[in-house]
């Protein structure tokens, strides 16, 4: 106990991947007085030097003096030894950073991931371990204006695994920062929780280049986001893994609604619930599109809940077309207007695989 109470003082962080969550959770940690690196590319690296970091929080800039960056894992080893690892990249960047971690496997301290999916702790557990991986969760609403430059939208918190032995080290420190921490005896659920709440209007506003609350207002479209999350609710059930409420965010009874209320109540309540969280503002998959990164996490998310459903013999087509469809649009398979402000044609077209 002794030995986390000093930790909680001071722990020594290393934030792989500076975007928007990592910056947000590193600068949070490092304005508590916590010893922070960041990891990132070399052109970002040199980016932030130039720019620097800062956080809006609740209207107030605050600036992190100096922060500590490193282009590569020697870089950083270099300033010395690490108490955690915090995971803040998109899926798709998982086995490439797990290849450069692995170049000096034994200074990779543990690593508390927190990215969307399901899969990304099995793959960090293959490389470094099960028992150095911690699995987590961040509900809180973050934006990135420029690289460094970083707005809290809404806090609402991180979910941490709590059967780590330094849980209760992470949380204390989380809590202190203001990042409202709490602790999930059931990973698993924790996970699959957070994953129900990244599906509403994410591939789809990206598939047809329309905002959420476009897509809320649309009844046939609507009616395929419920769908798409009650396919993603039966395969959790069929892996007997509770739904379980994260920091801020009432998860349970986003999920009974789904489940149980008629298309047209659900609508009603939905999207008020969901439509006021995001709106106007496009999502993550959308960005990455638009973006031509040539990379989706939608295989990470929607492909995900298809490839465990097919595993369990469960019916998961409107997963299946959503992953399919924009992962054939991010690769340049089809034309990107393909269905770009046409739900008939998206409708039609999903229609056929039932």
């Amino acid at each position: 106990m002794t030995d986390d109470k000093k930790q909680v003082r001071s722990l020594k962080l290393l934030i792989i991947g500076a975007g928007a969550i990592g910056t947000y959770i590193g600068g949070s940690l490092a304005i508590q007085g916590h010893k922070v690196t960041f990891l990132e590319t070399p052109g970002v690296v040199e980016e932030l030097q130039e720019r620097g970091l800062s956080l809006e929080i609740d209207g107030l800039i605050k600036r992190i003096p100096d922060p500590s960056l490193a282009a590569s894992l020697e870089e950083a080893l270099a300033l010395g030894s690490y108490d955690v690892a915090i995971f803040a990249l998109k899926s798709y960047d998982t086995r490439s950073a797990i290849d450069n971690l692995m170049i000096n496997r034994s200074g990779v301290p543990p690593i508390l991931c927190l990215q969307n999916g399901i899969s990304n702790e099995a793959l960090l557990s293959s490389a470094f371990g099960t028992e150095n991986v911690i699995p987590g969760s961040v509900t809180s609403a973050v934006g990135r204006r420029a690289v460094g430059n970083i707005i809290l939208e809404r806090l609402r918190g991180v979910g941490i695994d709590r059967n780590h032995r330094l849980a209760n080290t992470l949380a204390t420190a989380f809590n202190t920062a203001g990042l409202n921490a709490r602790l999930y005896s059931n990973p698993a659920s924790m996970k699959w929780s957070k994953l129900i709440t990244n599906l509403p209007a994410n591939a789809s506003s990206a598939i047809l280049n329309l905002t959420p609350a476009d897509i809320f207002s649309n009844p046939g479209l609507f009616q395929m986001e419920i769908l798409q999350l009650r396919e993603a609710l039966a395969v959790m059930k069929a892996q007997n893994i509770p739904v379980v409420d994260l920091p801020g965010t009432p998860v349970r009874l986003f999920a009974f609604a789904i489940r149980s209320l008629p298309f047209w109540l659900s609508r009603v309540i939905l999207k008020r619930a969901i439509g006021s969280g995001r709106g106007g503002k496009m999502p993550s998959f959308h960005i990455d599109l638009y973006s031509r990164r040539g990379k989706s996490e939608v295989v990470y998310l929607n492909g995900a809940i298809a490839d465990e459903g097919e595993k369990l013999g469960i019916p998961t087509p409107v997963n299946r077309f959503l992953t399919d469809t924009l992962m054939a649009l991010t690769q340049g398979e089809i034309p990107l207007n393909t269905y770009a402000q046409n739900p008939t044609k998206f409708l039609i077209d999903l229609q056929a695989q039932f």
